[in-house]
């Protein structure tokens, strides 16, 4: 099958990744946990890959990093551990539902009110943003990529635009390994990123990084292998977030993806770029088709059937043709409504620099037949 999901989750995953993902499942040992040889080569390859994260993202510090089973999990943390009651807080209505969801549910539960920055041609205005600053507003929450459409809001901008006062917390679940992050000359508060995705780690694997403005509080109790006589959790970075055993597999996948995208990454950046703009340049041509994404870096390109759902073109992308893509709402329903698709969602290709522009040509021939059968 042809794989151009890439957004979802990546489909190849380079060598040096899939050595280490072998090597660590061979181990079988149990990171900062006990003090024999095998324990402290996986802990110093834990901490190798915190010293990488850290550098490659221009963190506040190694202990300042700390690892998640995925992007959700690391938002969550950063919104659940900071925000407190009567905070505001405001997004936009590109946002995944792993930030939206976390909102609405703090709202709910009556500790935070938050609002919905909306979209302006095609982007974020950081003046919409700064327009729906309140006294009380604690936190601007923005996708560094638009899992829809792949448009990327201007971070400076927006870190420009606002009081300082007020923390910059940023998914990175699409825009990590696609564009260039550096929290510090950016000045983000938190980054979530998922691993699975550009930085070509394995699933589980994920990561918060975030500034010493912050104090996440914990979500998880439990054994971190440090101040073990104590019942109360140790109050430090990155014990203080990391009760249980860590993935230790998914780790070192991210250890050397995110080595592997350092190798590669102006080739990987202008790969994707050409790829999402070779695709366009041939899908304009099809008239079944409205197109909602220029090209980018992050290799998305969302478009619809005008007259027939996403997901049924998906389907058939899948079943008749081998390629696959995804359809639907993609987990964002305020971008959708912004865009007016939330009767027939869209169609996302997502391509990773793996894939062959003779791989896209059977996708536009495929598109091409489903054209001419109506």
């Amino acid at each position: 099958m042809i794989y151009f999901d890439n957004a979802a989750t990546g489909g190849t995953k380079p060598d040096c990744v899939l050595d280490a993902v072998n090597s660590a499942i061979k181990v079988c040992a149990n990171p900062g946990r006990s003090g024999h040889k095998l324990a402290l080569s996986c802990a110093n390859i834990v901490q190798e890959c915190r010293n990488e994260l850290d550098a490659f993202f221009g963190g506040y510090g190694y202990d300042r990093c700390i690892f998640t089973k995925n992007c959700t999990e690391a938002l969550n943390i950063a919104l659940l551990g900071v925000l407190e009651t009567g905070d505001h807080v405001v997004t936009t209505c590109m946002e995944h539902n792993s930030v939206l969801r976390v909102l609405h549910e703090l709202q709910n539960r009556g500790i935070i009110t938050y609002d919905v920055c909306p979209l302006g041609n095609g982007g974020i205005d950081p003046c919409d943003i700064l327009a729906r600053i309140k006294n009380n507003t604690r936190a601007v929450v923005v996708t560094a990529c638009s899992n829809v459409t792949g448009r990327m809001p201007d971070l400076n901008a927006i870190k420009k635009a606002l009081p300082r006062q007020i923390l910059l917390i940023v998914d990175g679940a699409q825009g990590a390994g696609h564009l260039p992050i550096h929290m510090q000359k950016m000045g983000i508060d938190a980054l979530a990123i998922a691993g699975h995705k550009g930085v070509f780690g394995i699933q589980g694997s994920g990561a918060l990084l975030f500034s010493d403005r912050i104090e996440p509080k914990p979500l998880v109790f439990g054994g971190t292998g440090s101040m073990s006589i104590l019942l109360e959790t140790p109050d430090f970075y990155p014990d203080k977030l990391e009760a249980g055993t860590l993935a230790f597999p998914a780790i070192f996948s991210l250890l050397e993806g995110i080595r592997y995208l350092k190798r590669k990454q102006t080739e990987i950046f202008k790969k994707l770029h050409t790829l999402s703009e070779y695709f366009l340049g041939g899908l304009q041509y099809l008239n079944a088709y409205e197109i909602y994404s220029a090209h980018n870096t992050a290799g998305i390109v969302a478009f619809r059937h005008k007259k027939q759902e996403s997901e049924i073109i998906a389907s058939r992308l899948s079943d008749e043709f081998g390629i696959a893509v995804r359809g639907g709402l993609h987990c964002a329903p305020l971008m959708h409504e912004a865009l007016g698709t939330l009767d027939y969602g869209l169609v996302r290709v997502s391509f990773s620099h793996f894939n062959s522009f003779s791989e896209i040509d059977t996708l536009l021939n495929a598109l091409s037949a489903i054209e001419k059968q109506g």
